[in-house]
């Protein structure tokens, strides 16, 4: 009932600046719905570990859904693909003296 509320307003805008803790709400909800079991789970630890690259996943992941633009449900494979371009790649540089 609440999202139909949040949506009935007609500007997808109103969520990201209006109550934050039903926002939180919104995208959980679309989250559980987009992905695999798996996914969630990795998206938990990547949380635990990377807070504001899962920060970002999860917005990302929720304006795909809101706008339509995703067609079937994310599996870990899809989710890690996701994460190898939001996250840059650490190179190692080891010096000998």
């Amino acid at each position: 009932a609440k999202r139909s509320e949040a949506f009935s307003k007609g500007n997808k805008g109103d969520l990201m600046t209006g109550n934050p803790a039903e926002f939180e709400a919104l995208k959980k909800e679309s989250l559980r719905k987009v992905l695999s079991k798996e996914a969630l789970e990795r998206l938990g630890r990547v949380k635990l570990a990377n807070p504001v690259v899962a920060s970002q996943l999860e917005v990302y992941l929720f304006q795909l859904n809101q706008t339509g633009q995703l067609r079937e449900i994310i599996d870990d494979d899809k989710l890690k693909n996701i994460l190898s371009v939001l996250m840059p790649v650490r190179k190692t540089k080891i010096k000998r003296k």
